[in-house]
């Protein structure tokens, strides 16, 4: 269904620049991120990529940080603007659930304000226990933020 795309968990392929320029410049929730923070970010998570299956560009990126025995936080999911509509991100969650299912997590988490309906593909759904969940902000962040 997807030959044009190509599914990756080695982080060597992923090209960093073209994630933090993203990120850094395009993102919602990223926007701003030092080089430095994202480099720091990757090597703490399990790193993802979609590729062009004839160029070899990058289309997608996403990571996920796990403890690989309890719980993982999908987050930086990212689909290249010119490449939106091909299938990257379905290709991309397809390829990350397969790589963490054999983990027996019993959470897996995101954060997203506008893509609801690909990861309810994927079994996410919103949490109705909100009042459960705390977050403690960083200095800077957050919605007391300036």
């Amino acid at each position: 269904m997807h030959d044009d795309l190509l599914f990756s968990s080695d982080p060597v392929r992923i090209d960093v620049d073209r994630v933090h320029q993203w990120l850094s410049d395009e993102s919602y929730w990223a926007r701003g991120r030092t080089r430095e923070a994202h480099e720091v970010a990757m090597a703490g998570s399990r790193n993802y990529g979609v590729f062009d299956a004839s160029t070899g560009a990058q289309l997608g990126y996403a990571r996920a940080i796990t403890d690989g025995a309890t719980f993982a936080w999908i987050a930086d999911v990212f689909v290249d603007s010119a490449a939106r509509g091909r299938g990257v991100g379905v290709h991309l969650m397809k390829g990350i659930m397969a790589d963490l299912e054999p983990l027996g997590l019993k959470r897996t988490a995101l954060f997203t304000a506008d893509a609801h309906g690909l990861y309810e593909k994927f079994g996410f759904h919103r949490i109705t226990d909100a009042e459960s969940w705390m977050m403690r902000w960083g200095a800077g962040y957050g919605p007391t933020a300036v």
